[in-house]
């Protein structure tokens, strides 16, 4: 394994080295980014559809983008690193928050709330349990790990806040209760998985005939 990873290092240092590939070199962190989530998505596809040869080829493509993003790091003029220290470091933190794997140590309670005390060692900076879920995250994924979180906390909120709104604030209450009722549950995945259940049946109605494609509408043009 290790030679491979040599391997794929090497290739990917051509890739970005004068003689290389003109777009690899062009390419910068924030460029990268859309590439990163789309492959992650094809990552959460191949396991839902329990695709062994997808799983395997989407995580290469999820590990270029690891290898992709540390190669253009090293060219930073400031403060450059590489993909021994991006494995270094992960080795340190996955150590630090094992204590009971790797210092010998008795959970301290909870697993997951060990986890998180010894986050907030790490992380000093972090004024509330929900900091550090990212914006981006899809709207079910975010609700359900912000939920995580402040349970975790000791915090318990049971229903979504109320107040006067259209069909679209009621909507995101209806959903954001639904997550707060069901906590650990991966939304995000739970409604991926009923959609693609969902779309086959629509598809399997149109093959047998029913229903018409007179229908579409103005956000039908595709």
């Amino acid at each position: 394994m290790t030679a491979s990873l040599d391997r794929l290092v090497e290739v990917m240092d051509r890739l970005r080295s004068p003689g290389g590939c003109p777009w690899d070199a062009a390419q910068t962190h924030a460029t990268l980014v859309p590439y990163l989530l789309e492959e992650s998505h094809e990552l959460a596809e191949a396991v839902d559809a329990g695709d062994r040869a997808g799983l395997r080829e989407e995580l290469g493509d999820v590990l270029l983008q690891v290898v992709f993003h540390a190669r253009i790091a090293q060219d930073d003029p400031e403060h450059p690193f590489d993909l021994d220290d991006v494995a270094d470091a992960l080795v340190a933190k996955l150590v630090s928050r094992h204590p009971h794997v790797f210092a010998g140590t008795a959970v301290d309670g909870d697993l997951h709330a060990q986890w998180d005390r010894l986050k907030r060692i790490e992380k000093p900076e972090r004024a509330s349990a929900l900091d550090g879920v990212p914006a981006s995250l899809p709207a079910l994924a975010r609700a359900g790990k912000l939920a995580q979180r402040a349970r975790r906390a000791g915090i318990d909120p049971v229903a979504a806040p109320s107040g006067p709104g259209d069909e679209d604030a009621e909507l995101g209450r209806a959903l954001l209760e639904l997550v707060l009722a069901h906590p650990g549950l991966d939304a995000e995945g739970a409604l991926r998985r009923a959609t693609r259940g969902w779309e086959d049946a629509v598809r399997s109605a149109e093959a047998a005939g029913v229903g018409t494609s007179a229908g579409k509408g103005p956000d039908d043009a595709g």
